[in-house]
């Protein structure tokens, strides 16, 4: 997306295209979960039990900037400094430290009021994303499964079915085959993120939205929030 920015209202900028969009006239909006539908990055916090929080944060920020480019070894490179870590962990970094990001259920029950599908795809954790799913109704997700063996976390994660790690790819991957299951072009789908990873996914996407984004994902969405919450987006689509 090359044309400049456009300030839409304070806080809010759009390129490429002319608001107001109309949100019946999507089909699925996928969500990036850490930092964009929840407050939190998951791994970082997870890593606070095993005393390298600082370290992993480090590894996660730049991974997010797109500094560095191979995301799956960035992951398995936290995930491995997670060995250890009792499973309770998960649970407290869950009821304590996670919260949606603000205007999150709103925008989601708008869509869903609008016939939208929402899908989640995480480079995050199965353990966070099915209850994030769960506590903000979303239809669907696609994450990493964290290895436990006898409690603990042994600092792997779990092949799938679908393969090993999901990835920038595979979020573009997941977003394309929901669009083919829901018989929709992907001109339909809106996909909103925060990092680097989100990228393949929002280019694939008819909108994308970078909220509260890194200056990567800024300069190439075609909607960023800046400013306030994830409902904001209802200003530009509107309902």
């Amino acid at each position: 997306m090359s044309s400049a920015p456009l300030a839409f209202a304070p806080g809010l900028t759009v390129r490429g295209f002319a608001p107001p969009l109309q949100l019946r006239d999507f089909g699925l909006i996928a969500f990036d979960m850490d930092s964009t539908l929840i407050n939190i990055e998951c791994i970082d916090e997870v890593a606070d039990a095993a005393g390298r929080k600082a370290e992993v944060a480090a590894i996660t920020e730049a991974s997010m900037r797109g500094e560095i480019t191979d995301f799956k070894e960035s992951l398995r490179r936290r995930v491995a400094m997670l060995q250890g870590v009792p499973e309770g962990f998960l649970h407290e970094v869950f009821e304590q430290r996670l919260k949606p990001n603000p205007g999150a259920k709103a925008l989601i029950d708008a869509c869903r009021a609008a016939g939208l599908k929402t899908l989640l795809v995480s480079g995050g954790f199965t353990f966070f994303a099915e209850r994030v799913c769960s506590l903000l109704g979303i239809d669907d997700a696609r994450s990493n499964v964290l290895e436990i063996v006898d409690g603990h976390l042994t600092g792997r994660l779990v092949d799938q079915d679908w393969g090993d790690i999901c990835d920038g790819a595979e979020k573009r991957r997941m977003l394309l085959a929901t669009c083919e299951r829901l018989g929709i072009p992907p001109s339909r789908a809106i996909a909103m993120g925060d990092g680097a990873n989100d990228l393949p996914m929002m280019g694939a996407a008819g909108l994308s939205v970078a909220y509260h984004a890194k200056p990567k994902v800024r300069e190439q969405a075609m909607v960023s929030i800046e400013e306030g919450g994830l409902d904001r987006l209802l200003e530009v689509v509107r309902p």
